[in-house]
């Protein structure tokens, strides 16, 4: 059984810069896709970004433009999105996902962290 936590949200203003880590316990971390989804209130869980566990596929949602960055470190057991030039309309509760293959979809995901809450406000 695999689970995710994530750290790393906060209050920024924009423009400022902000990284997420979401760290996984249980085996074969390596062997996952992993991705970034983020949901607001009242709406439906978005796709930020996700990146294939042979890193050949990297995909960012059509609002990133170049803004934010997936990694990760198989060793740790632990991905990032690093956030660039935060706007208001990023803020959201974001959440980290590993599943069986890479896709903007929620379905194929099979664990799911609990979520940090990003706010982006002057």
């Amino acid at each position: 059984q695999v689970q995710l936590v994530e750290s790393g949200g906060g209050v920024v203003r924009p423009g400022e810069s902000l990284t997420l880590s979401c760290t996984a316990s249980g085996p074969s971390f390596e062997d996952y896709a992993v991705a970034w989804f983020r949901q607001t209130p009242g709406k439906k869980r978005e796709f930020v970004a996700l990146r294939s566990y042979n890193d050949v596929t990297i995909e960012y949602g059509w609002f990133v433009k170049g803004r934010f960055n997936i990694s990760k470190d198989n060793g740790k057991h632990t991905v990032y999105l690093q956030m660039n030039s935060l706007k208001p309309e990023d803020t959201a509760v974001y959440y980290c996902a590993l599943g069986s293959f890479p896709s903007p979809r929620e379905e194929p995901y099979e664990y799911w962290g609990p979520g940090t809450q990003v706010t982006v406000s002057s």
